[in-house]
C-alpha cells in the first residue's frame, strides 16, 4: 500500500519579502538532526480521504492552528522513502509561540520497556525563501520552488 501524506505550507508577506512557516519534527529521532530537518506540517491519510481535507486536519493536529481560507495546490512529490506528499499553500499568519502539537507515545530508549510521550512537532519558525531552502528536508524543496513561482506570478 502506498503511503500518502498531505500538508500545508503557510506563507506571509513581511517587509516586502515572502516568508514561509516550517515545523521541526518532535521526538528523539529528530532531536539531534538540527534545523535542516524542518518540514511542512503534514500527516498521513487514507485513500478514502480527500488530500485537502487531510491537509487541514493534519495541520491543526500538528500545530493547534486552524487553516482558514483558500488553499493553493502545490502538487505532489515522492519523497526518498517512497511516501507521496501533497501540499497546499495558505496565506496566513501564525505565532510560533502558540504552537500546540498533538503527541505520540514511543518506547524510549529502545527495548527499555519505558514508554514516553513526545510532541509530533516541537517548534515552528518563519523563514525567508533562501533560509527555508537550507532548513527544509531536501525532498520537500520542490514545494518551496512551486510557492516561489506562485508568488512571483500572482504577486503574493
Amino acid at each position: 500500500m502506498t503511503r500518502k501524506s498531505a500538508g500545508i505550507l503557510p506563507y506571509r508577506l513581511r517587509f516586502g519579502d515572502v516568508q514561509v512557516l516550517l515545523v521541526h519534527p518532535g521526538g528523539p529521532f529528530w532531536r539531534n538532526r538540527g534545523e535542516e530537518a524542518c518540514s511542512i506540517a503534514k500527516g498521513e491519510y487514507a485513500d478514502s480521504e480527500h488530500p485537502e481535507s487531510a491537509a487541514r486536519r493534519e495541520f491543526t493536529e500538528e500545530t493547534g492552528w486552524e487553516a482558514i481560507g483558500a488553499l493553493s495546490p502545490l502538487g505532489e512529490i515522492r519523497q526518498a522513502g517512497g511516501k507521496y506528499v501533497t501540499a497546499f499553500a495558505l496565506n496566513a499568519d501564525f505565532d510560533p509561540q502558540t504552537l500546540s502539537s498533538n503527541a505520540f507515545e514511543l518506547e524510549w530508549p529502545p527495548n527499555s520497556g519505558r514508554m514516553q510521550v513526545f510532541p509530533e512537532v516541537d517548534r515552528a519558525e518563519w523563514f525567508g525563501f533562501e533560509k527555508a531552502r537550507e532548513k527544509i528536508i531536501a525532498g520537500q524543496r520542490p514545494f518551496l520552488e512551486r510557492l516561489y513561482v506562485l508568488c512571483r506570478d500572482e504577486h503574493c
